[in-house]
């Protein structure tokens, strides 16, 4: 059996959608919501592992499985741009390790493709927040500036899906979600079908858009800014695009923010580096035990209240 093992986010599931529209493969689906990334324990040992492609989640964080495979010499296909930590010298990983700040799973896929889905590469780009890269490549491709935009909410919708506390946060669990933009070859396709996932997700993201109006930051200072969300369904599925666009409004500002948990005791975190500068989000994540991600965009799933003002401290320090 071969496995495909991808984050239920824009990049994870644009990256997946490369690879799969150039090699069709059958195997068994393993994804998420963003936050849920230690997945590929989630590959049974026990059963007849051939082959597992692994996309868009940290290596560091999923070694101790990844080394069972290898050790059971079962092939892994492994690429992705977060903290990797030692990659393993193996002649069955194929790795594909790339953290520089301006470069995203999608992209590296569609370096590996040779472009042949590259709109499918600029939608995962603008999802995770590369507009410039993703620009670029449009560019590349000669898109109209209507095609550009389409494809930049596009990403932006598909990446809004993955946020939540559970999958029954989310309109669409992003396995079914990959399956349905598989039908796509072209991620454009999707704005001629009015009963494409794009229409669905447009809707919910409007309603859900509604709230943000009435926010006002919990904490700003000159280089950081930190907004505080209640314990509802909608701030957990807004959290992470509300924090890119905080992102994109003001560019040489860190800012974060911080979801009210089900317990009441600890909140679910985006941070997001500047954009002029990005680089230290996993570096501040990471000093607390639920935390990681990457050098521009970085998270905490669970932070409890009683040290909230030590993190809003730690952003603003770091970027002082």
């Amino acid at each position: 059996m071969h496995y495909d093992v991808f984050n239920g986010d824009a990049d994870g599931i644009a990256s997946l959608l490369q690879l799969r529209l150039a090699q069709p493969k059958n195997g068994k689906l393993i994804t998420g919501v963003k936050r849920d990334i230690k997945l590929l324990r989630q590959v049974s040992v026990q059963d007849n592992v051939e082959s597992v492609t692994v996309l868009d989640i940290s290596m560091e964080k999923n070694i101790e499985p990844l080394m069972t495979l290898l050790a059971r010499e079962v092939p892994v296909f492994y690429c992705d741009h977060h903290r990797a930590g030692e990659v393993p010298a193996s002649g069955r990983l194929t790795a594909l390790i790339d953290l520089a700040p301006e470069v995203c799973t999608s992209l590296l896929i569609n370096d590996y493709l040779q472009g042949q889905f590259a709109k499918w590469a600029v939608v995962g780009a603008f999802g995770d927040n590369l507009f410039t890269q993703a620009r670029q490549l449009a560019t590349r491709l000669s898109l109209s500036e209507e095609d550009t935009e389409f494809l930049l909410e596009l990403g932006t919708l598909i990446n809004y899906n993955g946020y939540g506390t559970s999958l029954n946060d989310l309109h669409i669990e992003p396995a079914e979600l990959y399956r349905k933009l598989l039908a796509y070859p072209c991620p454009l396709m999707l704005r001629e079908d009015s009963a494409s996932p794009y229409y669905e997700l447009k809707s919910g993201y409007a309603a859900d858009y509604h709230y943000i109006a009435d926010l006002a930051p919990l904490d700003e200072t000159e280089v950081s800014c930190v907004y505080e969300l209640p314990n509802e369904a909608w701030a957990r599925r807004i959290s992470g695009v509300f924090g890119n666009e905080l992102a994109n409004m003001t560019p040489n500002k860190a800012h974060a923010v911080l979801t009210l948990n089900d317990s009441g005791d600890d909140y679910t975190v985006s941070v997001r580096a500047p954009l002029e500068n990005r680089f230290g989000a996993d570096e501040i994540c990471s000093a607390f035990p639920t935390g990681g991600g990457r050098k521009a965009a970085a998270g905490i799933n669970q932070l409890p209240v009683t040290e909230k003002a030590k993190f809003i401290q730690a952003l603003t320090s770091y970027y002082a």
